[in-house]
């Protein structure tokens, strides 16, 4: 009798380990974030009396909370470029979305207050306007509007993805379509019969909660607000690039064609991730009205949603840290220049992202992780 060969083990699979979300070095850094946002910045701008080296100054609180807005817009950008590969130009469109939804509520709390003593916003009673249109029906309500600020942009960007993904667009034309989708958006908010306020759009906001917004208390609320945003969403991207989900974006971004033979519909996934930062940069809208105290279809032109991914290119993409150390440096070297220089900031822009582009095309992230090894 023949004896069969032995049956070979089969060995078990064994995954590799799941990254944790931040090392210690991490986390030290981001609690010590947290402290200064929370505690640091209020007390040296409440507290420190104003002659003091050590005082931040009222200036210097909206001009950092602005910038933190922006920065929960790149760091949107990074989670659908840096790690799915799909560059928007049109992100500026979700950000204004969440902060006209915003702002509509910001007019209402006005009440009659405003040029003309009317119930209705003053431009509406410039145009002879008897009533409310039908989409500012819940603009009184706050939590309304703190629903609309993110159901607006994701129901724009699921609409909007679901035809594009679905279509398999891709690449530059994709980027395309986003650009003459905000672009489209700008005009349609400029006519006055839209109830958006047209060239002008909002202003002159008053009250938050019935809580006057001119006082240096709320000014510090809307700050610490909007830092606790910024480091919960930069700890959420953390969080999503590492699950199995992050995981599958990086390999649709890396080889698509290989991730739909293995089994995997990309088409959720890249609706997901858009869904989730459009979302994102409404909210970042939603907290930059406020602080700027004006709301207007600028605030989606095209310039705006390309600066975005500047942002993101000069800090680093596919790092999260990168795009929101991009937006300050940007920034801050823009509100530097524009005192200083201003007719020589947008050769410094242009000449700033071509640089990034030929030299570093990792970012200043990547540029500090080079270093690093040649040190070691």
């Amino acid at each position: 009798m023949m004896k069969r060969d032995p049956v070979p083990a089969v060995l078990p699979l064994v995954l590799p380990p799941r990254p944790s979300m931040l090392s210690g070095r991490g986390w030290t850094a981001f609690v010590v974030a947290l402290i200064v946002v929370c505690a640091v910045a209020p007390l040296l701008n409440l507290y420190v009396p104003q002659g003091n080296a050590l005082h931040m100054s009222d200036y210097a609180v909206a001009l950092v909370g602005k910038i933190m807005c922006y920065a929960i817009c790149a760091l949107a950008m990074d989670l659908i470029w840096g790690y799915t590969g799909i560059l928007s130009l049109g992100h500026g469109l979700f950000f204004a979305l969440g902060g006209y939804a915003m702002g509509m509520y910001l007019m209402r709390q006005i009440g009659t207050d405003g040029q003309y003593h009317s119930h209705l916003p003053d431009f509406m009673v410039f145009l002879d306007w008897k009533a409310l249109p039908w989409h500012w029906t819940f603009s009184g309500s706050f939590a309304a509007t703190l629903f609309l600020v993110v159901a607006v942009p994701a129901a724009v960007a699921f609409v909007f993805g679901f035809f594009a993904f679905r279509s398999r667009i891709k690449g530059v034309y994709f980027s395309i379509i986003t650009q003459a989708l905000t672009y489209a958006a700008m005009l349609l908010f400029f006519r006055n019969e839209t109830g958006f306020g047209g060239n002008n759009g909002f202003t002159d906001f008053k009250r938050i909660l019935d809580i006057p917004m001119q006082t240096p208390a709320m000014r510090m609320v809307l700050f610490v607000l909007t830092g606790v945003t910024l480091l919960a969403f930069y700890l959420f991207g953390r969080w999503l690039v590492a699950s199995k989900f992050g995981r599958v974006l990086q390999a649709i971004r890396d080889a698509e064609s290989r991730v739909m033979f293995s089994g995997y519909n990309p088409i959720g996934y890249k609706l997901t991730i858009w869904t989730i930062s459009a979302v994102m940069c409404g909210v970042a809208g939603a907290l930059y009205v406020p602080q700027v105290g004006i709301i207007n279809p600028s605030e989606m032109s095209p310039a705006n949603s390309i600066e975005i991914a500047i942002w993101a290119a000069v800090g680093g993409r596919g790092t999260l840290i990168g795009p929101i150390l991009g937006a300050f440096i940007v920034n801050g070297a823009k509100s530097w220049l524009t005192v200083t220089a201003p007719e020589f900031w947008l050769y410094f822009l242009g000449a700033l992202f071509i640089a990034v582009t030929l030299f570093l095309p990792q970012g200043v992230v990547g540029l500090v992780r080079k270093l690093r090894g040649s040190k070691a």
